[in-house]
């Protein structure tokens, strides 16, 4: 399948513990969707289209930023509503205005505020609908709330082709001592 645009989404940093956006978890996660998306890269992927939401999506956010650099990628930002970082902390806030100016493209999907939960299964469903492919950093035994997006991706691929990347625990954890083992020998 040839795959021109993906979504990345997964777990809000409370979802992992995760405080600041320096813990050690984020440089992991970061190094684990980097890849993936190079993968992706090499073969021709043009756009990735993400909701903003935080953790995953800002993180897959500064990692495409980083690749634009060496490949020709786009970025689309396509909240769920209007102001969808109104609710967040000041420096999220800040962080969401930044991904907004550097974004290629931004249109959120609703020209309305937060209304309804149902706003986040519309985005959710416009995602899938209008990309290739998706990175999912996704625990099925924690569910959380990739979860229902993953659902929806299990019903969409009943009937369409959508490529599906799911970085897991187990991924995080290899990927960590193959990055330790990398420091220690630079250490020597």
């Amino acid at each position: 399948m040839n795959v021109k645009s993906i979504t990345i989404t997964g777990y809000k940093p409370h979802e992992l513990n995760i405080f600041t956006d320096n813990d050690e978890k984020v440089v992991i996660i970061k190094e684990a969707l980097k890849r993936r998306l190079v993968d992706y890269l090499n073969d021709g992927l043009e756009w990735v289209v993400l909701s903003g939401q935080q953790g995953v999506e800002t993180w897959a956010f500064d990692i495409v930023q980083d690749l634009k650099e060496i490949y020709p990628v786009k970025i689309a930002l396509i909240p769920p509503f209007l102001e969808q970082e109104s609710i967040w902390k000041e420096d999220k806030q800040t962080k969401y205005q930044q991904m907004i100016q550097l974004a290629d493209f931004y249109q959120p999907l609703s020209q309305k505020k937060y209304e309804n939960p149902k706003q986040y299964f519309v985005k959710n469903k416009w995602l899938i609908e209008k990309t290739d492919g998706c990175i999912l950093l996704y625990e099925e035994e924690f569910g959380g709330s990739p979860q229902y997006f993953y659902d929806l991706i299990l019903k969409y691929q009943e009937q369409h082709e959508y490529n599906v990347t799911i970085i897991n625990s187990f991924d995080l954890n290899d990927l960590a001592r193959e990055m330790q083992e990398w420091e220690s020998h630079e250490d020597v």
